[in-house]
């Protein structure tokens, strides 16, 4: 029988677990529906938004401070990468992207662990939000409340940015064209490099939110960026809403799995996908001729 007061707390973790595939999945499927690259280093990103937060943590001692400047930084190594090696395979073939991404990541992987070692790290979440709440049906640790609410505010923010302003415009006019884009006078490069940053501090915010909830170490990011991969397939390539969508989706179907055999919420997960595949090979929210 199932234990329901249980199974709410799993539908809860899973929405937390959702919104943050969700804005890391954005960040991912804006720099791949823009510039066409296969960022295998997405995780990596991830990963050094904990580091980078865990660090900034314990100078200041300030969560606030430790989410804004590890974003920053975050956002920072985004637009260097960019700006020294990635340019410089926009028009080589998708092979040689993978590649030199998958080596960015083993090399940010292993700087850290150089200089962090492979000891996990942890940062406490701040003093408002310590300790559990009562919903009236079942307690649940108010930081993952919280988190829920700063990744959506942050989803949220992203949007705006995305479908109200003009960069977030031009954004969405080069996953259609980029071609049309630059062909209108505008420096599509200056966009790539600040979409690149963008994408990059996506995943570093939500490795310093996810900090509080699981500690970091160096391969975390390993196994956030296959399921980020799925998520993306799952809502479509470029799509931001469909991140989203998909985010929740395999949020909710690893939380709820793990609830009766952890060792198949993978499986369920690549289930799933195959299904959409099968039933919209776009993806839920994606659109034809995006590959």
């Amino acid at each position: 029988m199932i234990n329901w007061a249980n199974f709410l707390s799993q539908c809860f973790n899973g929405l937390v677990l959702g919104g943050l595939l969700a804005l890391i999945s954005s960040g991912l499927t804006i720099i791949y529906g823009t510039l066409g690259v296969l960022n295998l280093a997405h995780g990596a990103m991830f990963m050094l938004g904990g580091y980078a937060g865990w660090v900034a943590y314990d100078y200041t001692g300030s969560f606030l401070v430790a989410l804004i400047a590890g974003s920053l930084f975050v956002m920072l190594v985004g637009v260097l990468m960019e700006r020294l090696i990635i340019r410089y395979f926009y028009s080589r073939p998708q092979e040689d992207q993978i590649l030199v991404t998958f080596g960015l990541g083993i090399v940010f992987v292993e700087t850290v662990r150089f200089f962090f070692g492979s000891l996990s790290k942890t940062v406490p979440p701040p003093a408002l939000f310590q300790g559990i709440t009562n919903l009236g049906f079942m307690v649940y640790p108010t930081y993952r409340l919280a988190s829920l609410g700063i990744v959506t505010a942050a989803l949220l923010a992203l949007y705006l940015v995305l479908y109200r302003t003009r960069l977030g415009m031009i954004v969405r006019a080069g996953i259609e064209d980029s071609v049309m884009v630059g062909s209108l006078g505008i420096d599509v490069y200056k966009v790539f490099m600040l979409v690149f940053g963008i994408g990059a501090m996506a995943a570093g915010f939500a490795g310093i939110v996810n900090a509080p909830v699981v500690s970091i170490a160096p391969d975390v990011g390993e196994a956030i960026l296959v399921q980020t991969f799925v998520v993306v397939v799952i809502g479509g390539v470029g799509s931001f809403p469909g991140a989203v969508l998909g985010g929740l989706i395999a949020g909710e179907i690893i939380s709820i799995t793990s609830m009766f055999n952890p060792g198949y919420s993978y499986v369920m997960l690549f289930v799933a996908m195959t299904l959409v595949l099968v039933w919209r090979p776009y993806g839920l929210l994606g659109t034809a001729g995006r590959e």
